[in-house]
């Protein structure tokens, strides 16, 4: 017969499944502890070290029971100033308020993401709400850091607005310079015609062509402004070159800064565009009137400078030679070194939203190099800034302008040209003012029409004078069609249009002639002169 358990027996075995039980309980109590712990761990450190931004729990009233993240420290504030706080007790008013009106929306259980801005910082905010047993018992808060963000944007839709300024301002001065063209033309052909004595209608006439050449200066400046001019580097005196600017510049930095101007004597030449000169002042002079802000001074100096391979070796950025030296110093605000570090880079600015686009020294930076020079600038917080550029001394003067020669001694000229320009007005204008001059002229308003002119004209063609830009066919393009039969021709390109696309086109080569529209009568006379003789 099986074995019956008596009572104690039944009772000990009981007592050892409790026991075991017990044990199993409090192992699974244990593991339980130790997985909830590692979790908890996680999320702390993934909390303290979410980038950029900030993990926030709120109560039901909006007080912080938990903050966490990378981001704390862009608000300046650390976790334990926060906790028990409503965001009314720590933040500006306006930060506040917008911040507990999407709170209230997480207690009727929804989730908002807003944008909220505190100081200079912009942030992206997530709330939804958290609940237990079914209710909401709290609101948990995302928040990231996104000023960098919207800063890059910002500047790419400030980029964007200054390319599709550009674009205007050169297309606009560029049918400026055409029409200006015209004016300058036949008031050129008009005055030459007419002798002084000849009464107010010469006055007039002359009236009208210095107002034509004022213009002609503007649509200059506005090409400068789109930094899409043309390149025309020529040696010069650069004090001569800066002089006729200081009056520009006193009405641009205003009446309470005063400007002082300290040429060297004797100084050597330099050969760059003289445009490019007056687009570094007027850079360097806007950056120092913003940083004075108020009544201050502005001196600007030239000067000369040898560096030894010695002393550039114990210099970085320094390059040995004769350089022309440019100073530009204010008694501003001066720069920390972190600012120092950047103020080279487009679209870097410490100016307030709208008041500077971070180009202008960039610029500067770029027709420095662009001239094989280079730029020191030493700053220091409330001791204003001076910018040294350096500026390759030019050994040789032969290149040096020819004195002006007057309207009744313009060289003439008795060579046949061919005229190529497809603005009708520009090629009626600039054919009348070479067949005053003597020259024999082929006009031509199309490339295809200039090459059937050359195939069918008997005599020799000594100089092709053609607009840059044409239909179908670029100026340079028609030129080497036409020096396949016309071996000697001389070339001469003319424009009124961008820079950026004459480069593309490859027309402004080192050494191509190139006259840039509206010219003076005087001007394309002794121009011509120069490449026939």
């Amino acid at each position: 017969m099986p074995h019956k358990p008596d009572h104690e027996d039944l009772r000990k075995r009981i007592q050892y499944l409790e026991q075991e039980n017990s044990r199993l309980r409090q192992a699974h109590h244990k593991q339980s502890e130790k997985i909830l712990e590692e979790r908890e761990e996680s999320l702390r450190m993934v909390a303290e070290n979410f980038p950029r931004g900030i993990l926030a729990i709120y109560d039901t009233d909006f007080r912080y029971t938990f903050v966490s993240g990378m981001g704390l420290k862009d608000i300046s504030l650390s976790a334990d100033l926060l906790i028990g706080k409503k965001p009314g007790d720590i933040f500006p008013a306006e930060f506040s308020k917008k911040l507990e009106e999407h709170l209230e929306e997480a207690l009727n259980g929804e989730q908002e993401t807003f944008e909220i801005s505190l100081g200079d910082q912009i942030f992206s905010e997530t709330v939804c709400p958290l609940y237990k047993n079914g209710k909401i018992s709290s609101i948990l808060g995302v928040i990231t850091n996104i000023t960098e963000s919207r800063q890059a944007e910002q500047q790419l839709r400030q980029a964007q607005k200054m390319e599709a300024v550009g674009t205007l301002a050169g297309g606009i001065a560029h049918d400026f310079n055409n029409m200006l063209g015209v004016i300058l033309g036949h008031s050129d052909l008009a005055l030459k015609k007419m002798e002084p004595a000849a009464g107010p209608l010469f006055d007039h006439l002359q009236q009208i062509r210095n107002a034509a050449s004022r213009s002609a200066d503007i649509t200059r400046q506005l090409l400068a402004f789109s930094r899409k001019q043309t390149i025309a580097p020529k040696i010069l005196d650069l004090n001569l070159s800066m002089k006729s600017m200081l009056n520009i510049l006193i009405r641009l930095i205003g009446e309470n800064i005063k400007l002082v101007w300290r040429p060297a004597s004797g100084l050597w030449r330099v050969k760059m565009d003289p445009s490019q000169i007056d687009q570094i002042l007027a850079n360097l002079c806007v950056n120092a009137r913003d940083a004075i802000g108020g009544v201050g001074t502005l001196v600007i100096e030239t000067g000369m400078v040898t560096l030894e391979q010695e002393y550039c070796r114990h210099h970085p950025g320094f390059i040995p030679g004769d350089f022309v030296l440019l100073t530009v110093s204010d008694d501003g605000c001066g720069m920390d070194k972190a600012t120092l570090g950047n103020i080279f880079d487009p679209f870097f600015t410490t100016k307030d939203v709208g008041r500077g686009t971070g180009l202008g020294l960039a610029t500067v930076y770029g027709i420095v190099k662009q001239n094989q020079g280079f730029i020191n600038v030493y700053s220091e917080p409330g001791q204003g800034t001076t910018f040294r550029i350096y500026l390759p001394r030019q050994m040789s003067l032969s290149e040096e302008p020819a004195p002006k020669m007057s309207s009744r001694s313009m060289p003439k000229g008795h060579e046949t040209i061919l005229l190529v320009e497809d603005e009708p007005m520009i090629l009626e204008m600039t054919r009348k003012m070479l067949e005053f001059q003597g020259y024999t002229v082929l006009p031509a308003n199309h490339p295809t029409e200039a090459l059937r002119l050359a195939s069918g004209y008997a005599g020799k063609i000594h100089l092709l004078l053609t607009d840059v830009v044409l239909p179908e066919m670029n100026g340079r393009a028609l030129a080497e069609q036409l020096k396949k039969h016309h071996l000697d021709l001389r070339l001469l390109f003319m424009s009124g249009y961008t820079s950026n696309t004459i480069t593309h086109q490859g027309i402004l080569d080192e050494g191509a002639h190139f006259i840039q529209k509206p010219f003076a009568f005087s001007d394309l006379a002794l121009k011509l002169r120069n490449i026939l003789e």
